[in-house]
């Protein structure tokens, strides 16, 4: 079934406000939205069902078809949706990094870039736990259904990494020149890593609060500055960085 068009919807509001129950059409694509990222973080996209998201959302599962056409459909919309966050993440804080050619003309002000990407990374990953677990499902079943998808989501959000990752690789700054959406995938992946196991790292650790608030940040430093350290060329100490290590101590 094809998915709504403008005008359907607007004739569905129409017929809804004749009835005397007005459709608000912009909160029920929401609504179900919200509800469909629940369901398939919960039981991944082979599990879920229409009728479950159709009851957390509080709408009829025919409007979802008529809205989103089916079920790959409103799973691609809930992964668009993610899409546009991380790409308004990116304009708010990354953008004016790509921006700066000063960026890579010292190895300080690249270190300093980086982190300011990867945090970004490990903050997205710690405010989006549903998102982490839809790609949790992914991973495990071997990204068959993002595969049919794909292609739907935005691609230019990469370019600019792979810009900055070249021109900072032909400055002598990152060890490697290995793929750069793929040194990015794989920082993110690291995030990923770390944030999911939590609850097994409580386990092990009863005794330790790791998902409070402090232990977050000390972890999200160390995950930062792991990858950091493995991305950047090792360049002897300055009298400037020794100093900062000192400072910092």
């Amino acid at each position: 079934m094809a998915a709504m068009t403008e005008t359907e919807s607007e004739e569905l509001e129409e017929q809804a406000s004749r009835r005397g129950r007005p459709h608000d059409a912009k909160g029920a694509r929401e609504a179900i939205l919200n509800a469909a990222e629940a369901v398939f973080a919960e039981h991944g996209f082979d599990g879920a069902r229409v009728d479950a998201i159709a009851e957390r959302a509080g709408y009829n599962k025919s409007l979802l078809f008529q809205y989103f056409g089916n079920k790959l459909g409103l799973y691609t919309e809930v992964l668009k949706r993610a899409d546009q966050d991380m790409s308004a993440v990116q304009a708010r804080v990354l953008t004016p990094l790509f921006l700066d050619d000063a960026i890579v003309a010292n190895a300080a002000t690249f270190k300093a870039a980086l982190e300011t990407i990867v945090s970004s990374l490990f903050d997205y990953i710690l405010d989006h736990p549903l998102f982490m677990r839809m790609l949790l499902w992914e991973q495990a079943e071997g990204w068959t259904v993002y595969k049919q998808i794909v292609s739907q989501l935005a691609s230019e959000n990469v370019d600019p990494f792979e810009q900055l990752f070249r021109k900072a690789h032909s400055a002598g700054l990152l060890r490697s020149d290995f793929v750069p959406i793929i040194q990015l995938a794989m920082a993110l992946q690291i995030c990923l890593s770390y944030l999911s196991f939590v609850p097994l790292y409580q386990m092990l650790l009863p005794h330790e609060d790791l998902s409070s608030a402090a232990a977050l940040a000390r972890a999200r430093e160390y995950v930062v500055t792991l990858i950091v350290a493995g991305m950047l060329k090792d360049f002897p100490e300055t009298k400037e960085t020794r100093e900062t290590r000192e400072t910092n101590k």
